[in-house]
């Protein structure tokens, strides 16, 4: 069988951020990007009032499958942008911290990594990994010019992402230790403490090795795909087979209450991927600590 010829681009993505919405039929469509799926209540019930204000008639605010947040039918000026007003609006949800980073902050984490008693199925708790590779992008301007599509996937050990598609990311093989990913492969296994700041260094090697311009490649399978001639940086190039303490597939969180939990954490189902004013009333209300918008149009609520 013959091997497909790697896909060549003849733009640059078009994924939206606040400062760059859709013109979609309805109005602009605009996407945030929550790395882990971790949202506090306050920014939710923020953003609520913003899609009750400005958005769809019903007030929604839509899930994604990277987990994600989308606000639709919001107005637009002259020039296709939202009105200084509602990008302010946004802002004050405290989940823009980076105008010139918005497209590139793609982070989607086991969504119960350290939330679930005694980590009973992860291996390690992966929020300080998430914070640190957030942390690391914003930190670099160069890392703004990644694509919008460009996409980490962090599982850690349960098998619910091992599965996943993605440019770079990393699986919990032991408490301390992680297996990079890149692009379809995999590369070395690191301590869990390096694991970030490799990733960003990975990131860092892909932004450069692209290119500018419409041809630009958006994802590292393209990249690694193209590369002969030139070949691509060492770093991007996969140097292992996978680990055998790689978890099996576990498929989706179920939702419902979380086993083990006694009722505190519940995976709360959002229809449609739509969170309706009702529903994000009950997710924003006293008592609900946490909130982490899962890759399955549901969102993990914990109550205190």
């Amino acid at each position: 069988m013959s091997t497909p010829d790697p896909i060549r681009r003849t733009r640059g993505d078009l994924c939206p951020g606040v400062l760059r919405p859709w013109p979609a039929a309805d109005g602009a469509l605009v996407r945030l990007r929550v790395p882990g799926g971790r949202v506090s209540p306050a920014s939710l019930a923020v953003l609520g009032e913003v899609a009750r204000r400005y958005g769809d008639d019903d007030g929604n605010v839509h899930l994604t499958t990277r987990a994600n947040l989308q606000l639709r039918a919001l107005p637009q000026d002259s020039d296709g942008q939202l009105p200084a007003e509602v990008v302010a609006a946004i802002a004050g949800t405290e989940l823009l911290p980076s105008p010139g980073h918005e497209l590139v902050r793609n982070i989607l984490v086991s969504p119960l990594t350290g939330l679930d008693p005694d980590q009973a199925a992860g291996r390690a708790d992966l929020r300080p990994v998430t914070d640190a590779l957030d942390a690391g992008l914003l930190a670099d301007p160069a890392l703004g010019t990644l694509p919008g599509r460009f996409l980490f996937v962090l599982d850690d050990g349960r098998g619910d992402l091992v599965d996943r598609s993605c440019d770079l990311g990393l699986v919990v093989v032991g408490p301390e230790l992680a297996q990079l990913r890149i692009g379809e492969g995999w590369g070395e296994v690191v301590p869990l403490s390096e694991a970030a700041a490799r990733l960003v260094a990975l990131a860092w090697a892909f932004a450069d090795a692209r290119g500018t311009g419409p041809e630009a490649p958006w994802h590292v399978r393209e990249l690694l795909a193209q590369a002969s001639p030139p070949a691509p940086p060492a770093a991007l190039a996969p140097t292992a087979a996978p680990d055998p303490r790689l978890p099996e597939p576990t498929g989706p969180l179920p939702f419902g209450p979380v086993p083990g939990s006694a009722g505190r954490i519940e995976h709360v189902a959002a229809p449609g991927g739509v969170l309706a004013p009702a529903l994000l009333e009950r997710l924003t209300a006293p008592g609900v600590t946490e909130l982490v918008v899962t890759p399955w149009r549901g969102v993990v609520a914990v109550h205190a």
